[in-house]
This record gives C-alpha cells, structure tokens and sequence, in this order.
C-alpha cells in the first residue's frame, strides 16, 4: 500500500481500532484516515508540570510524582479499590471503579515511585484521584502537553491520543508536488512534516509555514480541477456559429433604454465564444438589476440566427413565465418560443416535445424538467441557466457533456461574490461581469425603523398605495416562536389584512407551488396591493410596480440576502424604498450590517463586507451552492494565498503541465469523485 493509498484507506486500517470505535468515529464523518487528520485538536492538556501533594487544587485535573504505600482491596462486591501514594508532602488515595486487584498491582506496584494524572477529588479530609487518567513509571511519558480533540461519546481522550499519535508516527512521506518557487515561499516545509506541526499542541491558534503550506494545497486543488475542467471543455471542437448585429439592433431598440457598458462588453464576450470552434462554458455575474436577462437574450437570437434551439432554464415557474413573457415582447413573432412547465397540459405538452425533436421550436422556456431524459432537441445549440439552480463544478461538467458538443453554456447568477469566492465557486467557468446598473433604474432609498415607529410605516404605505405602487412585506419565521422573538409573518399578514381588507397576500415556503403562483400573479395583475412573505421572494422575480420592501428584524439577515431581498424593488422607472425594522438594542454587528446596507447599493461591495463579518461559510448562496466547504482556507482571510494559487496555475497551464504530478494532492483533497472525468 502506498502513501496515498494508506492515508485514503478505512481508518479500521489503523492499529487498536476494532469496528466498535470505527463505527464511534464515523459518527463524526470520519471513515479514512485522511479524515482523522482534519478533526483538528482544539484546546490542550498540560501534563508537563508535577506537584506537590500539599499544592493541588480540587476539581483540577493535575500529575503528582508519589510513591506506592498501601492497598485497600475490601472483601465487599461493588466497593472501590483503593491505593495509598504519598510524597514528602502528605498523602492521596488512587480509587478505582471496575478495575481488578491484578491490574492494580501491575500498574501501581508497592514502594516504587510512579507518575499519576487525573481530577483531583477531596474527600473524608482526604485528597483523591477517581480512576486516573494516566499511571506510568516512566515519568516523560506522562510529563507532557498533549492536543484535545472533539470526541465522540465512547471514546475516552486516552484512547483517542493512542489512535492519532499511532497516525501521526506513520505518516508516509510523499513526493512533493509545489513547484521550486512556491515550496520555497513555505520554507520548504514538507505536506508530511505540515500536518505534525498542525497537530503539535504548542501550536494551536498559532500561524506558520505549516499552517499556509496546507492552507496553499488545498486552493491549489481546487483551482487545478476547476483549470482541467475548463481545459477539457475548451479541446470540444464545435461548429461556430454564424450571426450578423442587424436584428440585435432591433431587439436593442424594442426594450427602450441603453445599454451600459458591461452589458455591451459581455455581449461582445460572449459573442465571441459562440463564433468560436471552441465550447462555450461561462457565467454573467451581476448585481440584481444589473439586466443580465436582456444580455442573455441576445444570446438567444445570435444562436437561432445560426439555425441552433435555446433551451433557457429558471429555477422556478414564475420566473420561467416571467421570461417567456419578456422574450415574446422582445422578439415579436421573429422566433418560435414556447414555454414549458409542470401545468403545462398532457396533449400540450406532447406537442412541445415533438415540435423540439423535429426543430419546430427556436427558443424552450421552463425550469428543470427541460432537461428530462425523454426531452429530445435536433439541434440543441445552447443552455442558459438561471443562478437558483447553483449546480456545483460536477453538476456544470455532467450537463455541459449531456448537451453535447455543439452546445455553448451560459449560466446566469444574480448573487455578487469577491474575485476569491468567483474562483473557487465558478473557476471552472469563463466570467463576464456586469456591475454598472441601467440608466434608467433608480437607487432604491434604503431607511431604518424601529418597530415602536410601526404608526409612521403604514402611514407611508398608505400613501404608496394611493399613489397606485405596491409593497413586499418580509418576516423571517411563518409562524409565532416562543423561542425566538421575531415576528412571524402570519402574525403581520393577520395584522395588515385587518388594515387593507383583502389587498393583502400571504406567501412562504410551506405554501403549495399551485398557490404561490396564484398570489405571486394576483399581485403581478394588481389584484392585491401587499405581499407578506418569507425570504422566498429572493428569486429574481420582476414586479416592476412595487416599489417598497419592509424588512422586519432586519439585523437578523445577513448583508447579501438583505441586499438580494432589496432588489425584489426598483425594478422599474419608479423611486423606490427599502424599510429595515429592527428592535431596539442592536448588536455591534447589527448596527454595521444596516449601515452599510443604507451607504451603498453596490452589491459586490456589500457581499465583501458580508465575509469580512460572518465568513464565507455564511455568505448567500455559498453552502447551497455544491462545492464543499473549505477545511483551512477561507477567502478573505487568506486572500493573497489564492491569488498566489491562482498564478501557479496559470504557469502550469502555460507549460501544459501534465496533472500526474498533482495527482496525490488531488486525491486527498476530496476532489477524487471528478479526477476520472478530468484526467
């Protein structure tokens, strides 16, 4: 067995593991000996300082250096043994629970000196130590720091050191696989010699080459998958596709308004990838309102004019009709669209898919099902993918290689990350980012409320209706908790409707999908004036007449989704109004996370400071989003690593390096369940 091989092995591999604490450990995920590496110790244990008999304090656990006097073994079942040790100082009774007299007298034998640990109990005027920790006559064995792990129930911090420290002992030594110039910049430090240091107590919460040489390897690994990916992707040799400007000038003039110069600059980016031989696989990153759907649109039209079918996926009904509706306005009659969802009717239906198999449908509009095995394309030229379906690097590749070879790939998401966060979540991908706003879009005014002042928000909310707009109420829980004190918003649904009769709605997750787009079109149509709703309302769904979101207990969102949940307004041409209502004592946080929120309508902004205070962990969209959390890294803390990893990467894919060499570190960084679609 070798290195790699031995670290990726069951941890019932591991000498003094029977299946008993196998099946103890696998509680905590960990099944290879690679995953025992990574339960990372989290405080310590000073054994290195012995005292004095007179000098111990109760409830401490403390080593004592005594000698063997007396054993106390009573006739009774169920009572204690019991061991007389004293120094020069006084005496301690060693009690023991379950233990046999044999034992006893082989660990503590009469008059020899011994080294004792353990919780230093007083009872009947006397010192005590219940079932010591450690006993040994070689006093260095017990006379150190040891690391303390979370441990599951069942297996004691005794029998855990044994298993790490046998581990750590046979630890291979592997090839290294850092160029010179990157191993030079850790001190040449070795992965093996890494993971010592990392275990090694004197070093918890400390930093060093250990620490960013491990930190390097795993970004390292993630951005080598994502490079071989994008790699293979690009060596699919497509049939270009041919298209003229002309009718994108038409579809330009139709939607009213200018477009900015990201939007420009991504059309022409994309643009040229459909012209290439090469397989398109990008992203259009931007903010909510940035008009990422009119560039992917576009998209669409230069595609049909190159005698290929769109296949355009939103991640929810509404938002597919909602598309549907903009593309047939756009393009007039110049294109067969047809939508597709799950109330599409039976014998509909069957017309759709054998119009799709026989080319009669330029552009299929829908959610997930457009995907189905049974959905045949003749000529299926490109796949646009709404954000909400956050498929992960795996999830992209397989549905990029489903589509085939002459089909491009465009996903869209409307989630503002950092560059570090655009890296490790869509490195697989090409980007084009639209940051600027079109002109005619206003800055949503954004205010906060304390709830006491409820009177003066109806009084606005009054007056906007009356000025015919409409308004987005937010709760965050459905229903009322006695645990935790936010308001629920069938409490407030209840509350409102008592004001504005039946112009309210009520819209959460537990709601039927039959329902929730009966309200969401009552309120597209008009027919109510306020939607109460969770944070479902995220997805990027345009009601060009409403105009102001309240968000209650606004402190208790963070940064990005109160930012996405913004955006659900100023859709339109109208001045439009954010509301945050919190409750009085706000945290430090709170506090920032609002004032920040009412300085800048800048999402890509925002979502930097969002990390920078609750970590990329709980950044909107990240865990949802397919990619496994990071052990060590963490994108803002370690921002220059991933720079530095996102370089290395760019040489190795210059030179054209073969990944042979990496193939170790990318075994062991989880990436394995992909090497064999990339290698």
């Amino acid at each position: 067995m070798n290195g790699i091989e031995y670290l990726l092995s069951n941890i019932n591999n591991i000498i003094g593991i029977g299946d008993k604490t196998a099946n103890l450990l696998k509680k905590k995920s960990i099944n290879t000996i690679f995953d025992l590496l990574w339960n990372l110790p989290r405080d310590f244990i000073d054994r290195s300082n012995a005292f004095k008999i007179n000098e111990l304090e109760v409830g401490k656990t403390q080593t004592i250096n005594v000698i063997v006097k007396k054993y106390n073994f009573p006739r009774i079942r169920n009572l204690p043994n019991k061991v007389i040790c004293e120094d020069q100082t006084g005496k301690i009774e060693c009690v023991f629970f379950n233990s046999y007299e044999g034992y006893i007298r082989k660990i503590l034998p009469i008059n020899q000196k011994v080294t004792i640990n353990g919780k230093i109990n007083f009872f009947n005027k006397k010192y005590q130590i219940v079932n010591p920790t450690h006993i040994s006559s070689d006093e260095k064995s017990i006379k150190k720091i040891y690391s303390k792990y979370s441990l599951t129930e069942g297996i004691n911090e005794k029998k855990y050191q044994k298993i790490i420290n046998e581990v750590l002992k046979n630890l291979p030594d592997l090839d290294e696989w850092l160029s010179y110039d990157i191993a030079k910049k850790f001190n040449n430090i070795s992965w093996k010699n890494s993971i010592i240091q990392l275990h090694d107590p004197k070093n918890l919460n400390k930093k060093g080459n250990f620490l960013y040489r491990l930190i390097f390897d795993e970004i390292l690994s993630n951005f080598l998958i994502s490079s071989n990916i994008r790699k293979k992707i690009k060596k699919i040799k497509k049939v270009k596709k041919v298209f003229n400007d002309e009718s994108i000038k038409s579809v330009i003039k139709r939607i009213n308004f200018k477009l900015t110069e990201d939007q420009l600059k991504s059309i022409g980016e994309i643009n040229k990838d459909l012209k290439s031989d090469r397989k398109m696989f990008r992203l259009i990153q931007g903010d909510v309102g940035s008009g990422k759907t009119i560039v992917s649109l576009i998209a669409c039209l230069n595609v049909i004019q190159s005698k290929f079918q769109v296949a355009f996926m939103a991640p929810t009904e509404i938002l597919s009709i909602q598309h549907y509706n903009l593309a047939q306005k756009i393009f007039n009659n110049d294109i067969k669209i047809r939508l597709l969802t799950s109330k599409t009717d039976r014998k509909e239906r069957k017309t759709i898919l054998d119009d799709l198999s026989q080319g009669k449908i330029d552009l299929i509009i829908g959610t997930h099902s457009l995907f189905q095995e049974k959905i045949k394309y003749k000529n299926l030229g490109l796949i646009i993918i709404d954000e909400q379906h956050k498929f992960g690097v795996k999830q992209r590749k397989k549905l990029s290689d489903k589509a085939g070879k002459n089909c491009d790939v465009l996903v869209m998401s409307a989630t503002p990350i950092p560059r570090t966060m655009i890296m490790t979540m869509y490195g697989d991908m090409d980007t084009s980012i639209i940051k600027s706003k079109p002109k005619n879009r206003k800055e949503i005014k954004t205010y906060s409320k304390n709830e006491k002042n409820i009177n003066e928000i109806l009084s606005f909310v009054k007056k906007q209706i009356f000025n015919g707009n409409q308004i987005f109420w937010v709760c965050p829980l459905i229903e009322e908790s006695k645990k935790v004190d936010h308001q629920s918003s069938i409490k407030r649904y209840d509350f409102l409707k008592k004001i504005f009769k039946n112009r309210v709605g009520i819209l959460h997750g537990e709601l039927g999908s039959f329902k929730k787009d009966k309200i969401l079109s009552d309120f597209l149509n008009k027919k109510i004036d306020i939607i109460v709703s969770t944070t479902v309302i995220e997805v990027g769904i345009d009601f060009p007449n409403a105009n102001v979101i309240i968000i209650e207990n606004a402190n208790k969102f963070g940064l990005s989704q109160l930012h996405q949940l913004r955006g659900r307004v100023g859709r339109g041409s109208k001045e439009s109004f954010c509301i945050l209502m919190f409750k009085t004592n706000l945290s430090k946080n709170a506090k920032k996370r609002i004032n920040i929120l009412k300085s800048s309508n800048d999402g890509f902004k925002i979502s930097e400071e969002d990390m920078k205070l609750r970590g990329y962990g709980d950044l909107l969209g990240f865990k949802q989003s397919g990619i496994k959390n990071f052990r060590l890294a963490d994108p803002i803390q370690n921002e220059d690593l991933f720079f530095l990893a996102e370089n290395e990467v760019k040489k190795i894919e210059a030179l054209n390096e073969n990944l042979n060499k990496y193939l170790p570190l990318l075994k062991l960084y989880d990436r394995a369940d992909i090497l064999n679609d990339i290698v």
